[in-house]
């Protein structure tokens, strides 16, 4: 009877204490960090989309974390507000871009990286782009 009771705790999940739950800042800082280029984004939004187009047009394939078909989207998107500097009630969030693991920022921010010239020497430094 024994062996039956720890063959089912063999199977039973661990569930991991309330204190190593991830927060929505660590979640967005690990989750940037897992690819050369990252993108949060909602699948609706028309800047998102744009973004993307623009990595995927220089041979640059992000990263996409919708925030919108993620459970947990409305607290990445609190957490990236935070991090971009916007207060509660600011300028829409996404998309976010980190290249590096570091945040370039909003669609103004990467449009900007663009056109002076310095977004090809962050996805080349990133590993994002050989060329």
């Amino acid at each position: 009877m024994q062996y039956a009771a720890a063959e089912q705790a063999w199977y039973m999940p661990v569930v991991a204490p309330s204190s190593a739950v991830e927060t929505a800042a660590e979640r967005v800082e690990r989750l940037a960090s897992e690819s050369a280029v990252v993108v949060f984004s909602v699948s609706t939004c028309c800047m998102c989309h744009a973004v993307k187009r623009l990595f995927c047009g220089m041979g640059v394939h992000p990263t996409v974390h919708e925030l919108d078909l993620d459970p947990r989207g409305r607290e990445l998107e609190r957490a990236l507000a935070r991090l971009l500097g916007y207060g509660p009630a600011g300028a829409p969030v996404v998309p976010v871009v980190f290249i590096g693991g570091k945040l370039v920022g909003a669609m103004d921010r990467v449009m900007a990286a663009h056109i002076n010239g310095s977004l090809v020497p962050l996805l080349k430094e990133a590993g994002a782009l050989w060329l």
